[in-house]
């Protein structure tokens, strides 16, 4: 697919879904870095990076990103996540209803990490659909502070 008319529409549906929102040139200040970022790099994975960073910075956090080919693991898929948890020093591993169905937790017994299932809680507010919609939408919603006040607690 043409790069150029990737990026155009993303633009116009962004606009179309959240440019009414009273946040939105808030959002515009994190969405327009990742479209011209997809004007010079057609690699999902650095475009998947930068607008997860750019969001989670939005939302306050200051962490750092680990990329897993910077650590040996294990070829298995529990066995590498494993392996990737413990070079992190993590004590725990948050898992998503999808890799619950596939993931062995020999190997993180193994190296003492507990494994966590997340599930989006069902209810009102910032969860409302939150299996079927995006993190704009909620932020888009409710703002960048209300939202990480919302995710906090």
């Amino acid at each position: 697919m043409d790069p150029g008319l990737c990026r155009k529409r993303v633009d116009l549906l962004l606009r179309q879904y959240y440019g009414r929102s009273p946040y939105w040139s808030t959002l515009s200040s994190v969405i327009t870095p990742v479209l011209e970022l997809m004007a010079v790099s057609d690699r999902t994975a650095v475009i998947a990076e930068a607008s997860t960073r750019l969001l989670l910075e939005l939302l306050g956090w200051r962490g750092s990103v680990v990329h897993s080919s910077a650590h040996p693991a294990r070829a298995g898929r529990s066995q590498r996540l494993a392996d990737l948890a413990r070079a992190v020093g993590a004590d725990t591993y948050l898992c998503g209803t999808g890799g619950a169905r596939y993931l062995c937790s020999d190997p993180f017994d193994e190296y003492g990490i507990d494994i966590a299932l997340f599930r989006a809680p069902t209810g009102e507010g910032v969860w409302t659909g939150a299996r079927e919609t995006s993190a704009l939408w909620a932020l888009a919603t409710y703002g960048p502070q209300h939202l990480a006040g919302l995710l906090r607690h």
